[in-house]
């Protein structure tokens, strides 16, 4: 049984308050070094006044003399006068000043450093309005940085602050090192918890045109999304009005938590669908990747929402026309609804705006059309008989089982898929994904995509496409290097074989993208990079979102990219108007094309998306339309 507790002694309560006191930094030292440097100068200058044997004027008493030896308190020149009982007084008060003012120069110069390394922490709060937030940190932030940083030149200025828990020189270094300049555009980086709401406050997203958040590398990123969406909207310090926040889920089945903890306040991005979708629409059209990050890099050309009253009255077909530097896709509506390619019929209202593919920071200008086009280079509709294709896939990943889905719905029925990876978690995977499959036969095989012996007995060259997956491991550059393997070997087994057939790569860095380039791969995806050019474009324009889910949408309008001859002959001078005029007779939307093998140099690989209309053009038989269609099996179908 345990006695009474002790009551606090004086001294112990004495001790408890110093303590404190201490606990309060540099400033609580100097004003303790202060009091007690003030009461040993006074007890020891009292001291040599009762020992001085030197008579005191009458005008001079006893304070006076205090404060005479206080203020030699560094000089030692008293020290040849008077008693030897004086002259120590003297030297013990000299001392005395040399140690405190040794001590005072000393906390100075902690606190300066303390103070430096403060700053270096990042913990300073960001007084910016209308920039840009960045919450957390991964490969992801290099691109967005010099994507945020061209556009933010283009408007003369702003601000790109990013929030992570990690040291903030670092971070500085690393953007330097990687994403290089950012011309115009400031980038300020602070170090804090992303799921703090006292954190997050450093960085000002209450005064943010818009906030995105990074999903980091782990098994639990998209955990750490909704944590952070839950941080943002229910801070205490929120603001009135909403945010336009910008976030990623890895995992389709986190989608629904994501949303419920970012509200509308939230255009939410499906990482694994999103790179899904762009691996199976590459498949066997090459220079699609190109035309994608085109359309999501500041760069070169992208999307852009215009309001023009000149088109109010008329046919989506007819406006098609009236932008000759700029390609129209489609129709916001007055109330919101977005209609990409639409009926060619469709007509544009009050209220409504043009949505349009124009050059990097100028808006879309209609101008007069003089409604010439070269009839004799118009081709008949040609006869494009659905067969079914045979695809190869090498490698597996968490993304591989939703490919799977995608190229069922892009594939005519009686397609096949022969998938081959060193993981035999694939194959119970693939069958799970089975059951759902309707247009395509699927089969799996165990074997090392990094042998020759393994490629070699796959033949990849009797397929009409080859698809290289990146494995999934924690060493991005290590996962690369495989489908780098990979990819050497099959180019040289096609250099042996004189047979060749459609190639696309996933790769996880754009700079090993550069390096695959020997590879001569028809395309590369670089999932990561297009995801974040994407998110920064949605958080420039939030209304972008649904224009991309229309592009991105099995149920949409595809970009394609089909032989010249589908709607133009080879070998007729002609413009680009006489193009868009075949497409259009065809229900379709031309908003570019690529010329032939012979021009494939990175990174533009040919592609020339939003031509010029008035441009004279004359094409050859490789050359390529790039087009939005609906009719995607018989694309898949027909090569």
């Amino acid at each position: 049984m345990h006695g009474p507790t002790p009551r606090p002694t004086p001294r112990q309560r004495l001790r408890y308050r110093f303590d404190n006191t201490m606990a309060r930094g540099t400033p609580a030292l100097i004003g303790w070094l202060a009091a007690v440097s003030v009461a040993l100068v006074i007890a020891l200058s009292a001291l040599l006044v009762m020992v001085d044997d030197r008579r005191p004027s009458a005008s001079e008493g006893a304070p006076a003399q205090i404060w005479r030896n206080a203020v030699h308190a560094f000089d030692l020149g008293d020290a040849a006068r008077g008693g030897w009982l004086h002259r120590a007084g003297v030297l013990g008060l000299a001392l005395a000043g040399l140690f405190f003012a040794s001590a005072l120069v000393s906390l100075l110069t902690s606190g300066v450093h303390h103070r430096i390394d403060e700053l270096r922490k990042g913990r300073t709060a960001v007084l910016e309005k209308g920039h840009t937030v960045i919450i957390g940190w991964s490969d992801q932030v290099f691109p967005m940085v010099a994507e945020l940083a061209g556009a933010r030149t283009r408007r003369r200025g702003g601000c790109v602050a990013i929030l992570a828990d990690r040291d903030r020189a670092e971070m500085e270094d690393e953007i330097r090192r990687v994403a290089g300049r950012t011309g115009g555009a400031r980038v300020v980086c602070r170090t804090g918890n992303p799921i703090d709401p006292a954190d997050l406050d450093i960085v000002s997203p209450q005064t943010a045109r818009s906030v995105i958040v990074l999903s980091p590398p782990g098994e639990a990123a998209d955990a750490h999304v909704t944590k952070t969406l839950l941080a943002i909207t229910n801070s205490p310090t929120r603001r009135r009005g909403p945010y336009h926040i910008v976030a990623a889920v890895r995992d389709s089945r986190n989608r629904a938590a994501a949303l419920l903890a970012g509200g509308a306040e939230t255009v939410l991005v499906d990482a694994g669908d999103i790179a899904a979708r762009l691996i199976v629409r590459t498949c066997g059209q090459s220079g699609l990747a190109v035309v994608y990050q085109d359309l999501l890099d500041s760069g070169g050309d992208e999307i852009t929402l215009a309001r023009e009253p000149g088109v109010v009255g008329r046919a989506f077909g007819e406006v098609l026309h009236l932008y000759p530097e700029a390609a129209v896709i489609g129709i916001r509506r007055a109330g919101g609804r977005v209609e990409v390619r639409p009926p060619m019929g469709a007509v544009f209202e009050d209220g409504d705006e043009v949505i349009a593919i124009s050059a990097a920071g100028r808006a879309p200008v209609p101008a007069a059309w003089d409604g010439e086009i070269v009839e004799r280079a118009v081709a008949p509709p040609p006869d494009r008989g659905a067969r079914p294709s045979r695809t190869l896939m090498l490698g597996w990943n968490r993304r591989a089982a939703g490919i799977v889905r995608r190229l069922d719905a892009h594939v005519t029925a009686g397609s096949r898929l022969d998938v081959v990876a060193d993981l035999p978690d694939g194959k119970a995977e693939l069958d799970e994904a089975r059951p759902g499959l309707t247009r395509l036969d699927v089969a799996f095989a165990l074997g090392d995509t990094g042998t020759r012996a393994a490629l070699e007995a796959c033949d990849p060259a009797s397929y009409d496409q080859v698809i290289v997956l990146c494995y999934d491991e924690d060493d991005a550059q290590y996962a690369d290097s495989r489908a780098l393997i990979t990819l050497l070997h099959l180019r040289q087994m096609q250099a042996g074989h004189g047979r060749r057939c459609a190639i696309v790569s996933e790769m996880s860095d754009e700079r090993n993208r550069r390096l695959a380039q020997v590879t001569r791969a028809d395309d590369f995806v670089v999932g990561d990079k297009l995801l974040s050019l994407l998110m920064v474009r949605l958080s420039e324009d939030r209304h972008l979102a649904e224009v991309f889910g229309h592009l991105f949408d099995p149920q949409g309008a595809d970009v394609h990219l089909r032989p010249v001859t589908h709607y133009v002959w080879t070998g007729v001078p002609m413009d680009f108007h006489t193009v868009v005029e075949a497409a259009r007779r065809r229900g379709d939307v031309a908003i570019g094309y690529r010329v032939g093998a012979q021009a494939l140099v990175p990174p533009a690989c040919g592609v020339v998306l939003n031509p010029d209309k008035s441009l004279p053009l004359t094409f050859a038989e490789d050359d390529r339309i790039i087009v939005l269609t609906e009719d995607a099996a018989a694309d898949h179908a027909g090569r």
